[in-house]
């Protein structure tokens, strides 16, 4: 029997699997004189190659036709049905033929799940049923056995089922999946009528009357799956099992297909479910998802599903995707995609959300009486718990309704109706310029995020019909905008909408134990509206070659006066967008212990009002960066410089002076060391310059005392100790002085796991060094206590010179599979003026273990005197920064110096590069 070969693949079918040749030489190989074990050999030989042949013809197709994903997923799938039915055809007619068989010996394969459906990437398993009409004989177990064994020999992931009709039945009944699997079955070779009396006892005895059963239980199918890949669109989609991938939408082909008696979507739109632009936007984002899907297959080599950073690099150069308007291939790629699978998500939540009304039972009566709906406005009603229109057509008949609808819905809390959703996603081009300058409008929208509650769930639902976009244009640019780096956990307009739904939760009093100095702010009352919209449009200017903060200050003119802002009022909110970064990098990229740095950041704040503002807007940002961004080291850098710069800005800047600031401290350790004896009181607080009285906490202060009480000149000693305030590990040493001990004790701690995420070290008058490092372990947690032997066990042996760091950092330094599509250009900068004391070596580069240790033992070579290093960390990027002096205590002027070590610290970055190659 030879089958018929589909017209509208990739390539042509001949290219693929030339079947009669192929089936040929299959059945010259299973000669009368051929053992089954020959035979099965020759089969396994004839078919792996033949498949390779096919696979690789597919491949060289669709690299050329890169978008072709439909002919592409059905030439697959017409591969595998040709070895399918090639081996059962070997199987019945050569290693076990019927002879004189009765006639009830019949045998039926299916395909099943996506191979059913037709659709295979170049990976997916194979799923099979075997269908006998009674219970399976000797003879139909021989050639399911022979079938799978060189199945398996093919290396095919086949994924099976041997059953009856009566077990189908019986099975799917029981449970949904299968039944959701016998709704997708194909048959592909053996006794045909079998597989028509299965579909029509499937329709009559299991699929018919359970339609509102089936369709439930594929809603809290998709609930729970959206709840275990995440509920936002992550910046590693999983493009079968996230959402708005791929098993999205065939939720729509299952429930379709069950309900309807068909999977053509076109039905759908014959039905009135679909309009035809939405069955047009449905089918592009499927052939979009399944390329991408193909493309992610071929491009790892295996059947993966999750578009890790790597992947992404990969699948774009493929997809045709190239660099262009200053964002990468990747992050272009990567909007496409998310801008998809917003549109699965929204018509896959209107259609299932249709269907969960129109199948659902009414609740029970004394529900109903206890618990009374909202009342609505004019124009509403409630249809199944959801805001519907009472006249779609006067709704329409003013278009400020398109906006009024979000208001009512956040009103009563009621979710939209899918209706509702539908018209006004149909109607976006109503959203003109005379409604975005229209008063009414401007009031709406305000009022949308200042006065019912947390305007999150509006905002979403705005940003994913099109209204937000299409009402503020210029936010539709960073729409599904993803920023390719590990840092951000979501896509621009998600990460706006996070922010504002932080903002909201601290005006509630949500946050007030974790967010006592932003919740404060809150509570004693700022512009609520300049900081909203300052939030709303920090990140509008994302995307392009400009810096975005300058280039989104300069959209804000337009955008703020739009919306009915005063010009005071505009010009704060452009100062906010401006420097929304300011205060993050201030105190995650500075030594806020150096008065400097606090004065510098009062004179660019200026006022106690801006400053109350910019502080609420940088928690917001780094909250909804994504989640375990925010944490009590971050916390802690911005509180303390807030209460400075406050005390600045109310007492003046002398208060930051250094005097003041040392007499302060001493104070604070006589009062903490009260049972010392006073002359060795007095010894502790004289022995040490001012800079080591204002860059540490009393607390710090306390363990160095001990730590030097008495110590001797051979002595090592440290002291080990959980920091909560900061969700670290301070490590305290005290030792004699010499050169190159701040890159030793970087190296020991480099050696142990740990990523040092602060660190200060000074010299005391009588030649000891003090050094503190605040540090975390890989995950960035604190150091569990059964680790702290360990760690202090190998620092000790580090110090004394028993372990070499730079060998044994080197030897296992490598990046992770999924990092190395990250390139992060090094940018070396010098500062004279931001410390009175210090030069300021801002390092900002790709991150890496051991990084720390080559600079510092890189600075230490060239003479440098390091007195602190703050390191902040953005996923796969680090900015190192060093308070340093030369070895005459000066700063280093000299652009000759400057240059210098410039080239030499570049040299150590791109030395760790290579070997981190070198190791993979």
């Amino acid at each position: 029997m030879l089958y018929p070969m589909p017209e509208d693949l990739v390539v042509p079918a001949s290219e693929i699997f030339d079947l009669p040749t192929i089936r040929a030489a299959l059945l010259a190989a299973a000669d009368d004189d051929a053992t089954e074990t020959s035979m099965r050999a020759a089969a396994v030989r004839i078919l792996s190659q033949a498949g390779k042949d096919g696979r690789d013809a597919i491949a060289a197709g669709f690299a050329k036709r890169p978008h072709a994903a439909f002919p592409t997923t059905e030439a697959y799938a017409w591969l595998t049905d040709c070895v399918v039915r090639l081996v059962f055809e070997l199987a019945t007619t050569r290693l076990h033929p019927k002879g004189g068989k009765p006639a009830g010996e019949k045998l039926t394969v299916l395909a099943v799940g996506g191979y059913g459906r037709g659709e295979m990437a170049p990976f997916s398993d194979v799923d099979l049923l075997f269908l006998t009409p009674n219970k399976i004989t000797a003879w139909a177990e021989s050639v399911i056995e022979s079938m799978l064994y060189i199945f398996w020999d093919l290396k095919l992931k086949v994924g099976h089922a041997s059953r009856t009709i009566k077990d189908c039945l019986r099975l799917g009944a029981e449970d949904y999946t299968i039944r959701t699997a016998m709704l997708e079955t194909r048959f592909v070779t053996g006794h045909e009528p079998l597989a028509r009396k299965l579909e029509s006892r499937l329709q009559n005895e299991l699929f018919k009357g359970s339609e509102r059963a089936f369709v439930n239980a594929k809603l809290a199918e998709r609930a729970q799956r959206l709840k275990k890949q995440g509920l936002r669109y992550v910046v590693e989609p999983n493009v079968k099992e996230g959402k708005g991938g791929l098993r999205d939408l065939q939720s729509l082909y299952w429930i379709t297909k069950y309900i309807h008696h068909t999977d053509d979507v076109q039905t759908l739109v014959n039905l009135g479910v679909f309009r035809r632009e939405e069955y047009t936007t449905f089918m592009r984002a499927e052939e979009f998802l399944w390329a991408t899907r193909c493309h992610l297959h071929l491009c790892s080599g295996r059947a993966v599903e999750q578009l890790t950073f790597d992947m992404q690099v990969e699948v774009a150069e493929a997809m045709g995707y190239s660099d262009r308007g200053g964002r990468r291939a990747v992050e272009w790629f990567m909007q496409d995609y998310f801008r998809h699978a917003t549109a699965v998500g929204d018509l896959t939540r209107i259609f299932l959300t249709a269907l969960e009304a129109e199948h659902q039972k009414d609740a029970p009566l004394l529900q109903r009486m206890f618990k009374r709906p909202p009342k609505v406005r004019e124009g509403y009603h409630i249809v199944h718990n959801r805001l519907a229109l009472t006249d779609p057509t006067a709704f329409m008949s003013d278009k400020l309704n398109m906006l009024r609808i979000f208001e009512e819905g956040l009103r009563t809390g009621l979710l939209l109706h899918p209706d509702a959703m539908r018209l006004i996603k149909a109607n976006l081009h109503l959203i003109d310029d005379d409604m975005r300058n229209n008063k009414e409008a401007r009031r709406i929208f305000i009022d949308l995020l200042l006065k019912h509650g947390n305007p999150e769930r509006s905002l979403r639902r705005m940003n994913e019909l099109g209204v937000l976009g299409t009402f503020i244009p210029e936010f539709e640019p960073i729409v599904a905008m993803m920023q390719f780096n590990m840092y951000h956990a979501y896509t621009v307009d998600e990460h706006t909408i996070q922010c504002i739904a932080t903002l909201s939760s601290i005006e509630h009093g949500d946050l007030v134990e974790e967010l006592p100095v932003a919740s404060t702010i809150l509570r004693e009352g700022v512009n609520r509206k300049v900081l909203y919209i300052a939030l709303m449009l920090h990140d509008i200017g994302k995307g392009r070659d400009e810096d975005h903060s300058a280039l989104g200050a300069l959209i804000s003119r337009k955008v703020a006066p739009r919306l009915g802002l005063t010009k005071p009022e505009c010009a704060t909110v452009e100062w906010l967008i401006r420097y929304h970064l300011l205060m993050s990098d201030m105190a995650q990229k500075r030594d806020i212990a150096d008065p400097r740095t606090v004065r510098d950041f009062a004179k660019a704040v200026q006022t106690r009002e801006r400053l109350d503002l910019l502080t609420v807007l940088t928690v917001c940002d780094i909250r909804g960066v994504g989640p375990g961004t925010w944490n009590n080291w971050k916390a802690t850098l911005l509180r303390a410089l807030y209460r400075q710069t406050r005390r600045a800005l109310e007492d003046g800047l002398e208060a930051l002076n250094r005097e003041n600031r040392g007499a302060e401290a001493k104070k604070a350790l006589r009062e903490a060391l009260d049972g010392w004896d006073q002359k060795d009181l007095r010894a502790e607080t004289a022995r040490h310059y001012d800079p080591y009285w204002q860059g540490l906490h009393v607390t710090a202060h306390v363990v160095f005392a001990g730590l030097l009480k008495n110590i001797s000149n051979d002595e090592i000693r440290i002291d080990i100790h959980p920091d909560d305030d900061r969700d670290a590990t301070r490590v305290c040493f005290a030792l004699a002085d010499h050169p190159g001990i701040f890159s030793r004790l970087a190296g020991a701690l480099s050696l142990v796991g740990a990523n040092v995420v602060d660190a200060r070290t000074f010299t005391s008058k009588d030649g000891y060094a003090t050094a503190a490092f605040w540090i975390q372990d890989m995950d960035g947690s604190p150091f569990e206590q059964s680790r702290l032997p360990r760690l202090r066990d190998m620092i000790g042996k580090t110090l004394k010179g028993e372990v070499k760091p730079r060998e044994a950092i080197h030897a296992k330094l490598k990046f992770k599979k999924r990092e190395r599509a990250f390139s992060v250009p090094t940018s070396i900068t010098f500062d004279n003026e931001g410390s009175e004391i210090y030069t300021i070596i801002e390092v900002d580069t790709r991150d890496r273990p051991g990084l720390l240790y080559d600079l510092t033992r890189t600075l230490s070579e060239s003479n440098v005197y390091i007195a602190s290093a703050v390191i902040a960390t953005y996923g796969e990027q680090v900015v190192d920064t060093f308070y340093v002096k030369d070895m005459f205590g000066l700063k280093f002027y000299t652009p000759s110096k400057q240059k210098t070590l410039d080239r030499r610290m570049r040299a150590a970055i791109e030395e760790g590069k290579q070997r981190a190659r070198d190791n993979e």
